[in-house]
């Protein structure tokens, strides 16, 4: 090749350990090269340069298996982002931030499994729930007669008398894929066939979906959670009900932004942003479906019906919607009813029959996700005055009982998810799930996830040597904060006290403020005074649009509270109240009720009179907009405080013996700086 066309080449860049590589002109970020190729790099601020999980290291040298020579030259100088990051943060030596650094020529790329922490485990498996069948496809055996001279009625024809005659189904729609095959199927079936008949509403015409020859006893479902985190997926029988599979991934889309936020607004700078993330998310499924499908043996065509539900925008971006509309105020959704589609249609590796169904979205950032739960829990069906909460960067609450149900979400953005935090991370292998301080000596102990012996047992030093202890996770930030507060390290207003330096060298001063050394040694992990605020910000934020909801239905308690979703699943209620996450309420009556969202698809998936039930429940459903309500800033400021400023815990303080607690001085109740948000404005999450 002419040397004058290689140097005219744009930069190879080669991720490791991935292998994967690609051209990029110069100046491309190497996060966007990154997200172009596949290579996950954690991205919890979506670019804005404040996170640090997008760190990378540039290999330097004369690579001559991939035909790379690479350099640190070969990248951009040091940008203003980087700086102050740096300024503010550990930026390690040699490494860079690659939502800032910019390609400049030739590079071998290391992701560092420091910053990439472990491999998310995903806590989605379905529940064992019996749920009442009554699903949307009829399996449909008939004997077709044969062809006659005398009589000159189509194949078709026939097998659609048969249906009727045998199944009473009448005026039926056949599915065009199925025209070319269906005198071949007859055939081989020696005039016995299965249809595979499709009919959500009692009063809709009925659908030939699939035909098979011969007698088909089997049929099977999908029923799909689509977290803005991770991805579960179940398998069901629709002749059973029953669970055969189940599988569980990260969301793709989380390259491209970490809260909801960040993929919004992916998706206003890039003209392919929404067709990059819906095809993300879509192939996350295939491969999903494809490992139910090998691990239970079903063939995918076989799979003849399926439920989604999701958040407003992973609902929009699963359907190819731009979610633009939902960023900023009204927030207004594409569509907010239940949609039927067809799996084809949206690229989904099944029956080219197969439909889709997705719940109905209550709100612009109440999701069909938060509509399943509502169905699972089933708040609309109860006497008592129920509260269910799913906690994510986007917490969706809905309350109420038979009379009346209200629904609202609240930004908690993703600080209980790990972000946010400076020794935070996703639940995985390593992470810290379970805290304890001694009172006395204000001495911690943990448990890691993967591991069972506490931190002070015996065998946790073996044990643990695999993973090692790499980081906290939302369930351990919880505890640990919460643990900080009953022990007196933390003040009511979310003050790490530099006075307790004199009983523990575990408080150290970090510049004008003090943090909490939770564990020593060569990878140690500090709970600083911005990790207590970041916590206190989204907690306030959740307990806020709790009590507007409370107020809405003019309300001073709850009797009942349910704690959705794969984080919810795994907090201590006793901790969630002892923070302010959550109202005050008999510890036995807080449950967590897994992943309610998914158990809401399965209901619908086996159950069509389900999907009526939630249909009709959410145009009952009052939604309110907690960024448009006046007494927000009020809640929100007296829920910085722990556990709250004004609101009393009595059945909390039954089990647990809090702090003593100072009385409001001033209108900010003493929680400390808050910033207003502007009117009409969401923040991200």
């Amino acid at each position: 090749m002419d040397q004058k066309d290689v140097k005219n080449k744009d930069p190879l860049v080669l991720f490791m350990p991935s292998g994967r590589r690609g051209r990029f002109k110069k100046g491309t970020h190497l996060l966007e090269a990154a997200r172009q190729l596949g290579v996950y790099v954690e991205s919890v601020c979506g670019g804005r340069g404040i996170c640090g999980r997008c760190q990378i290291e540039i290999q330097e040298g004369n690579f001559a298996k991939h035909g790379i020579v690479s350099a640190n030259s070969h990248i951009s100088e040091f940008g203003a982002k980087e700086i102050r990051y740096a300024e503010k943060r550990d930026l390690k030596a040699g490494r860079r931030l690659s939502c800032s650094a910019m390609i400049e020529g030739d590079l071998v790329v290391d992701v560092p499994q420091d910053v990439q922490v472990n491999a998310q485990i995903v806590r989605k498996a379905a529940d064992t729930r019996l749920i009442a069948r009554n699903p949307a496809i009829q399996m449909c055996y008939v004997e077709v007669e044969e062809p006659d001279m005398h009589k000159p009625l189509g194949d078709l024809d026939r097998l659609k008398q048969a249906l009727e005659h045998d199944w009473g189904f009448t005026d039926i729609i056949v599915d065009q894929h199925i025209l070319p095959r269906v005198q071949k199927i007859l055939r081989a079936g020696n005039w016995t066939v299965t249809a595979a008949i499709h009919r959500d509403m009692v009063t809709a015409r009925p659908s030939l979906i699939a035909l098979y020859p011969g007698l088909k006893n089997e049929a099977y479902g999908i029923a799909c959670d689509i977290g803005s985190t991770t991805i579960a997926l179940h398998l069901s029988s629709l002749l059973s009900g029953l669970t055969i599979a189940s599988a569980g991934t990260s969301n793709p889309q989380i390259r491209f932004g970490e809260d909801l936020m960040s993929r919004v607004s992916y998706v206003m700078m890039n003209p392919d942003g929404c067709e990059a993330m819906t095809k993300a998310v879509r192939n996350a499924l295939n491969d999903l479906i494809s490992e139910v499908c090998t691990e239970s043996g079903v063939d995918p065509l076989d799979i003849l019906d399926t439920v989604f539900v999701g958040n407003p925008i992973m609902h929009h971006l699963f359907l190819g919607i731009d979610p633009t509309e939902l960023g900023g105020a009204p927030f207004a959704l594409a569509v907010s009813g239940a949609v039927h589609s067809w799996a084809s249609d949206l690229h989904l590796a099944l029956n080219p029959g197969t439909r889709v169904y997705m719940l109905p979205c209550i709100a612009g950032h109440v999701g069909a996700d938060a509509a399943a739960a509502t169905l699972s829990e089933g708040p609309h069906r109860q006497d008592e005055m129920m509260l269910l909460v799913d906690i994510g960067t986007n917490a969706e609450i809905v309350l109420g009982n038979q009379q009346r149900v209200v629904a609202a979400s609240s930004p908690t953005g993703p600080a209980f998810e790990g972000a946010e935090i400076s020794c935070g991370q996703r639940a995985a292998p390593g992470a810290i799930e379970r805290v304890r301080i001694d009172p006395l000596t204000l001495e911690p102990r943990f448990r890691i996830i993967g591991t069972e012996p506490w931190s002070d047992e015996a065998g946790f030093a073996d044990l643990s040597a695999a993973t090692g202890v790499t980081g906290v996770c939302g369930s351990g930030i919880i505890e640990v904060i919460a643990e900080m507060y009953l022990a007196g390290i933390i003040t009511e207003d979310g003050v790490i006290d530099g006075a307790m330096a004199a009983r523990t060298n575990r408080i150290v001063r970090q510049g004008r403020t003090y943090s909490y050394v939770l564990r020593e040694g060569e990878n140690p992990l500090t709970i600083t005074q911005t990790d207590v605020r970041a916590i206190q910000l989204a907690k306030a934020a959740l307990y806020a649009g709790i009590k507007l909801l409370m107020d809405k239905l003019q309300i001073d308690h709850v009797d009942r509270i349910g704690l959705a979703g794969a984080f919810g699943s795994f907090i201590d209620p006793k901790y969630a109240m002892v923070l302010g996450l959550v109202p005050d309420c008999e510890l036995e009556k807080v449950k967590a009720v897994g992943n309610a969202a998914g158990t809401g698809a399965r209901m619908a998936l086996l159950n069509r009179d389900y999907r009526r039930e939630i249909e009709q429940t959410v145009t009952a459903i009052e939604k309110i907009e907690t960024a448009l309500e006046p007494k927000f800033q009020e809640h929100f400021v007296y829920a910085m405080a722990l556990p709250n400023k004004v609101d009393q815990f009595p059945n909390l303080n039954k089990v647990v013996t809090l702090p003593a607690r100072s009385a409001p001085t001033d209108s900010s109740g003493g929680a400390g700086p808050v910033r207003r948000r502007r009117e009409g404005r969401r923040p991200r999450g």
